[in-house]
C-alpha cells in the first residue's frame, strides 16, 4: 500500500493537481484551466476532474490519505472557507472548499483524512520554506511578484495566519511613489498598485509610455532596448517592492527573504533597483539579510499543499 495525498493550487488562470509522497514531491501532475468566472461549482468540479484522473493513473495499491489545496483568495484554514476574493472569481468568498472536496471525493477519501484549505501564496510559501530558498531557515519572509503581488510568512515551520486570516497581505501595504495608482482593492498608494506586473504597465502608461506596448513584459523589452520612460517604469515598480520588503523586515525580522514569481524573473534589469531600495531604507541590523529568489517555481505551491496536508493527518 502506498500512501499518497492530494495537492492542488487553484489560481486564476489555472489549476494544478499532484499525488505526492511524504517528501512532498509530486508524482504525477495535471493542469487544465481554472473556470473562475463560472462560479464555484465550476472550480469544485476542475479539482475533482484532476484528482479523479490522478487516481485513475495510479500504481496499483495507492491509498489518498489527505488533500491539501492553496487557493487564491483569502482563507479561513479552520474550515477549510474562502472569506474574500477578487472580482476574477465569481461568487468564490463563502465557499466552502473543504467540505466541498471532500464531499466531491467520496469514497476515494477516508473520512478521517484532512482537507487543508490555504491561501495560495501560504502554500507557495511553506514550500520554498520547506524544501526551496528558504530551507534550513528559522523564519523567512516569501513575496511572490507577478500579476498582483503576494506573500507568506513561515515562523515555527508555519505559515502566519493572522486573527483576520491575512496574514502577509504585503501587496495592501503603502508605498511611497505609489499614490497616483488604484489597487485592484480599491484603495490608491498599495504595493500592488505599482510594483505588480500590472502596476508596473499602468505606472508606464501613466509616465506617458508607448499605449501599444501591451503589457509588463513589453515594459521590461521595452528598457532592454533602451526606452528611457519603460526603465525608468521598471526601476521605479522594482523599487516599490524593495521599499516594503525593507518596512515588513523592520516589523518581522525574518531570517531570509525569499522573492519569486514572474516580474522578478526579468532578471538584473528589475533585482538592482529593488535591492538597493531594500538597502536605502532597511536599519543596519537588517542589511545583511538574505533576499534570494525563489528556487521551486511551478511546483512551490503543490509541495506547500502536500506539506500542510501531511501535517495534518
Amino acid at each position: 500500500m502506498t500512501e499518497v495525498v492530494l495537492a492542488v493550487d487553484i489560481g486564476g488562470t489555472k489549476t494544478a493537481a499532484a499525488l505526492a509522497g511524504r517528501d512532498d514531491e509530486p508524482l504525477t501532475t495535471r493542469v487544465a484551466p481554472t473556470p473562475a468566472a463560472h462560479g464555484p461549482a465550476a472550480v469544485i468540479a476542475t479539482v475533482l476532474e484532476l484528482a479523479q484522473l490522478l487516481l485513475a493513473d495510479a500504481a496499483p495499491g495507492t491509498r489518498l490519505v489527505g488533500v491539501g489545496i492553496g487557493t487564491a483568495g483569502v482563507v479561513d484554514t479552520t474550515t477549510g472557507t474562502i472569506v474574500s476574493a477578487t472580482d476574477t472569481f465569481a461568487d468564490w468568498p463563502g465557499t466552502r472548499v473543504a467540505d466541498l472536496v471532500r464531499h466531491g471525493l467520496g469514497e476515494l477519501l477516508n473520512a478521517e483524512a484532512p482537507v487543508a484549505v490555504q491561501n495560495d501564496v501560504d502554500a507557495h510559501a511553506l514550500g520554498e520554506f520547506r524544501h526551496g530558498a528558504a530551507a534550513g531557515a528559522s523564519s523567512a519572509l516569501i513575496v511572490a511578484v507577478g500579476t498582483g503581488v503576494g506573500a507568506g510568512i513561515i515562523t515555527d515551520d508555519r505559515p502566519l495566519r493572522g486573527a483576520h486570516h491575512v496574514g502577509g497581505e504585503i501587496a495592501h501595504m503603502p508605498v511611497p511613489g505609489a499614490e497616483h495608482l488604484r489597487c485592484p482593492c480599491g484603495r490608491l498608494g498599495h504595493l500592488e498598485a505599482l510594483g505588480s506586473g500590472i502596476g508596473m504597465h499602468r505606472h508606464f502608461l501613466s509616465l506617458g509610455g508607448d499605449p501599444e506596448t501591451p503589457d509588463a513584459r513589453g515594459v521590461a523589452a521595452a528598457a532592454a532596448s533602451g526606452d528611457p520612460i519603460a526603465t525608468r517604469a521598471l526601476a521605479e515598480s522594482a523599487a516599490s517592492v524593495g521599499r516594503a520588503l525593507a518596512g515588513a523586515a523592520t516589523l518581522l525580522d525574518p531570517e531570509r527573504i525569499v522573492v519569486t514569481g514572474g516580474v522578478p524573473s526579468i532578471g538584473a534589469a528589475w533585482w538592482q533597483p529593488m535591492l538597493a531600495a531594500f538597502r536605502a531604507d532597511a536599519i543596519d541590523a537588517l542589511q545583511n539579510t538574505p533576499i534570494l529568489p525563489g528556487t521551486l517555481g511551478d511546483d512551490a505551491p503543490l509541495r506547500g499543499a502536500a506539506a500542510s496536508a501531511w501535517r495534518n493527518r
